[in-house]
């Protein structure tokens, strides 16, 4: 059996290439290597194929490459100036006193890190907007990039010059890209019932269940604590989700006996989804890998996420006849025009739809 890696200090999977990759640097056997995660897609195997020295590690189930300096760079991980970890220091100190999200902080600052990182050469103070241009077209557009990622790279450039700087970025001169309008992707019932059928381990089992059952995002699920679940007026407390937004979604009796059982067997102190170490919260990383192992089990050849439950959730919700309104507080979208999405992924009215061609 392949050997465990160390992880070199303590680091975190950084993201790269806009989420189509992660990577970490790790030990293994004396040598460091870069362990690099990515879905299923034969096109980015066959890249990483032809990086030299690329192996696949079945412990943790990802390819690793050798630590160079040529690597480092491919990946996004070379060294950040001085002063460039100063600024995004600054950037990220103001965000945290505006309490903007986590998720939206390590955004942003990755964002900015990036973007000063790519103009090292330049006084930051003489960056103007036809540097932004330079960069969308050089690094955004050059690594087909999506729309979303430049928007919120465009976000982060003109908050930081704004406020740290103080010095106004025409955001308005800079042409915004359009937002690419994807429909999410949904389970079917059946489809949703074998990925939950096949978990044997019942703290795996109850926690994609609740994940399904009460339309949850991956964040809203690990931060539950114990008395969030109100098993006497069977409802969940969502505590600051989303936009800093309190809700609650009701529990189905189903759950709670799921949970009960949970409960006797695991006895969490404090989360009630805990890590290894009490009192902890369980791992993004590894709920993720519960899925991908329970979908594999399944055999059914989705590259499903945990955020497709939250879809499946809202669209089974509205092929049984719910409201788009209380789908919309269940899900705790600000905007009506979020939730309608699921209006054309449903495919209760359209299987009512008699083709022309039925008649030839």
């Amino acid at each position: 059996m392949e050997k465990k890696y160390k992880i070199v200090k303590k680091q975190e999977w950084q993201s790269y290439d806009n989420l189509k990759w992660q990577v970490k640097v790790v030990k293994h056997r004396e040598e460091k290597r870069i362990v690099v995660r990515f879905k299923r897609d034969a096109k980015l195997i066959k890249q990483i194929k032809k990086i030299a020295g690329a192996r696949w590690s079945r412990s943790l189930s990802a390819w690793h490459i050798p630590y160079t300096k040529e690597n480092s760079k491919r990946f996004g991980l070379q060294q950040v100036s001085k002063k460039v970890k100063d600024e995004t220091s600054k950037f990220e100190k103001w965000l945290l006193s505006r309490r903007y999200s986590n998720s939206t902080i390590k955004t942003y600052t990755k964002a900015l890190r990036v973007f000063l990182s790519f103009f090292e050469a330049k006084s930051i103070t003489s960056i103007t907007n036809k540097d932004i241009v330079v960069f969308t077209n050089a690094y955004i557009l050059k690594k087909n990039l999506s729309s979303s990622y430049q928007n919120q790279t465009i976000n982060a450039i003109k908050l930081y010059f704004n406020i740290i700087q103080d010095k106004k970025i025409d955001i308005v001169a800079i042409e915004r890209p359009k937002i690419e309008k994807r429909l999410p992707n949904v389970l079917s019932k059946s489809e949703v019932k074998a990925i939950l059928t096949v978990l044997q381990n019942k703290k795996h089992r109850a926690m994609l269940s609740l994940l399904y059952s009460c339309g949850l995002r991956r964040s809203e699920l690990l931060n539950l604590k114990l008395n969030d679940i109100d098993t006497k007026r069977n409802i969940v407390r969502i505590i600051q989700g989303k936009g800093k937004k309190d809700r609650i979604v009701p529990l189905s009796p189903k759950i709670v006996l799921l949970l009960r059982d949970y409960y006797k067997m695991y006895k969490p102190k404090d989360y009630l989804f805990e890590g290894q170490k009490p009192k902890s919260k369980y791992s993004e990383t590894s709920l993720s890998m519960v899925l991908k192992r329970a979908v594999s089990k399944a055999k059914i050849n989705k590259s499903v996420t945990l955020h497709w439950l939250r879809h499946s959730y809202a669209t089974h919700l509205l092929e049984n006849g719910t409201d788009l309104r209380y789908i919309q507080e269940l899900l705790g979208h600000s905007s009506s025009r979020t939730t309608e999405i699921y209006t054309h992924v449903s495919t209760k009215n359209l299987q009512g739809i008699k083709s022309p061609f039925d008649d030839l």
